[in-house]
């Protein structure tokens, strides 16, 4: 623990407030918060830690708090923290998703419109569907039923939805706002939970049209009773009072939480919504800071009521929010938080074993690959690898792996410019400059571990363009591979020499997946360049002629041949000028006596 962070902990106050822990480079790498700042903060450097927080606080050099009058303040805080910083052990809810709803619109003549944004515009939002299919046949079954206007035409410029019956708003006299107003309400109704009164005046209609013997009309109306019927049946009745409600459980193990949320609508169960992170502080906190976030930053429709197992803090909630938020003790409410509870102690079951696994591939092989060299973890890895043959077309290529895993946005490709023939050594040279050049001009983040894909001869010219050039001091190893092109040895320092790594350990699977991905990479490039070059002309290389005038000369003259042999009024007549008609001609027979 350095000097700074004693101090700090030494005069921390005992109030409600937010914190932010910083890595070495001063960026923020987790937000929390708490009742009391001095016990929570403390708790991280004192006493045992699981591994995972161990983890974390590592990485810590510094911290700043911002101390608030309330523990409501402190969570609505924390919350904008994470937002604006984004730290990377935050990971609540980093996947942003959103479901689809249902809207009618606040216009002249509504619109039913399918959306996953909830904006405060006085339309009227249904929803969320479980997914956007279940809302499109929604949709398509009450655009069957009740014709709202579905275009922007005028009265009298009819659409296709008008000659299916589909669409009033275009007729050539417009329905009156009573009669709109009330299939709009019939809409509302049947999506508010109505649609047993929709579905008896559809029967009533079948019947009237089968009395007067119009069955095509009849036959039309019982499809309808059968799609609401099919519709309908796919939810499962939860509660019989009809009123909107999310269902919030969670469970949590070895630092890990799961989450689930069940969406009841109208009294029946539409969908669940699971999401399983790590944790840092105390279990029932984060489980409230996660509603919250869930609410307030990621566009979810507010429920007339939210149900949360004992001994969750409901009142903070409910302030939040400002929603009934309640503890169910007994009833089939409390059967639904319980049933919550018992998915999500069995998803965090099933998924913990993926969850290891992964980290030991990621995390774990960072943290051996870093004692093995002895250098701090390797969180952001760089690799380059140079691609060519017999020195045509040269590229390099850069990938980047975070904590064990690429980070594709990263990549860069890289076109040779100085280096003239095969020379692999110049080439890593010209290349490792450009990087870290415009790193350091633009203040990127450095790498903790650069890999170059070779031996000797790569690193040292890499090392000498890093800490001569640029005064750059980055722990550099170079990938040898074998006589199958297979990762064989890693080596590092100076002279370089072997590291002995286990070849069945999890942290040379990933060096060579890292060799294996820039080499990959640098391939596709160079391929990509030599498939473009393959389709250049010797007609490119006259001053004067570009593609434009290169594909007119290829589209009229069947060869290269015939364009030389052409007089110049030929050519001119194409629209290009003499000088540059007689230039194309002396071009060509030189290159022809050049090839004699």
């Amino acid at each position: 623990m350095s000097n700074i962070i004693q101090e700090k902990l030494a005069v921390l106050p005992a109030q409600p407030g937010c914190y932010l822990m910083k890595d070495k480079q001063g960026t923020v790498i987790y937000v929390g918060k708490s009742k009391k700042l001095k016990n929570r903060v403390r708790s991280y450097f004192t006493g045992a830690n699981d591994q995972k927080t161990q983890r974390l606080v590592q990485e810590i050099v510094d911290f700043e708090y911002v101390v608030t009058s309330s523990e409501i303040e402190a969570l609505i805080l924390e919350m904008n923290l994470i937002k604006k910083y984004d730290p990377r052990y935050n990971v609540l809810l980093k996947d942003d998703k959103s479901y689809p709803y249902l809207k009618v619109t606040h216009e002249r003549h509504p619109r039913l419109v399918i959306t996953r944004r909830v904006l405060k515009d006085k339309g009227k939002y249904f929803g969320p569907y479980p997914n956007v299919l279940a809302a499109r046949e929604t949709k398509k079954l009450l655009d069957r039923i009740y014709p709202l206007r579905k275009c922007n035409n005028k009265p009298g410029d009819h659409c296709l939805y008008y000659h299916l019956g589909q669409c009033l708003a275009c007729a050539d006299e417009p329905p009156s706002p009573e009669t709109y107003q009330k299939i709009v309400n019939d809409v509302v109704s049947f999506l508010g939970g109505g649609h047993q009164a929709i579905k008896k005046d559809l029967k009533e209609k079948m019947q009237q049209a089968s009395e007067v013997l119009n069955f095509e009309r009849a036959k039309e109306l019982r499809d309808q009773i059968q799609h609401i019927d099919a519709l309908m049946e796919r939810q499962t009745m939860a509660l019989n009072d009809r009123v909107d409600r999310d269902v919030f459980n969670y469970s949590y193990n070895k630092g890990w939480m799961c989450v689930q949320v069940f969406f009841i609508r109208q009294g029946k169960l539409i969908e669940r919504d699971v999401s399983i992170f790590p944790f840092y502080t105390d279990a029932e906190e984060t489980f409230v800071s996660f509603i919250g976030r869930f609410y307030l930053h990621h566009n979810h429709i507010k429920p007339k009521q939210v149900l949360v197992p004992a001994p969750i803090d409901y009142q903070l909630l409910s302030e939040l929010l400002e929603v009934d938020v309640t503890i169910p003790y007994r009833g089939r409410r409390r059967e639904l938080i319980e049933l919550a509870g018992k998915n999500a102690e069995i998803a965090l079951e099933e998924k913990f074993s993926l969850i290891e696994r992964d980290e030991e591939r990621t995390i774990k092989a960072i943290e051996r690959l870093g004692q093995q060299l002895n250098i701090e973890i390797p969180h952001r890895i760089e690799a380059f690898d140079n691609s060519n043959i017999q020195g045509t077309d040269p590229v390099s290529a850069m990938v980047v792996f975070i904590d064990g895993k690429p980070d594709k946005k990263e990549y860069r490709k890289y076109k040779v410019r100085d280096v003239k023939g095969p020379d692999d050594y110049e080439t890593m040279r010209e290349v490792v400059r450009r990087r870290y050049t415009r790193v350091l001009k633009e203040d990127l983040p450095l790498p903790d571990l650069i890999l170059v894909d070779g031996s000797k001869g790569q690193m040292s010219a890499a090392i000498s363009v890093l800490e001569d050039e640029l005064g750059l001091d980055i722990p550099l190893c170079g990938l040898a591979k074998d006589d199958r092109h297979k990762t064989s040895e890693l080596l590092y320092g100076d002279p370089p020499t072997v590291i002995d790594l286990d070849r069945k350990s999890q942290e040379f699977y990933l060096i060579q997946r890292i060799q294996d991905e820039v080499h990959r990479f640098a391939i596709s490039f160079h391929r990509q360049l030599r498939g473009k070059s393959a389709f250049k002309s010797i007609l490119d290389e006259i001053p004067g002629i570009g593609e434009k005038r290169r594909k007119l000369l290829l589209t009229h003259f069947k060869s290269i041949n015939e364009i030389k042999n052409a007089p110049i009024e030929t050519i001119k007549r194409l629209g290009i000028p003499e000088p540059t008609a007689k230039q194309i001609q002396i071009h060509l027979e030189d290159q022809e006596n050049l090839s004699l």
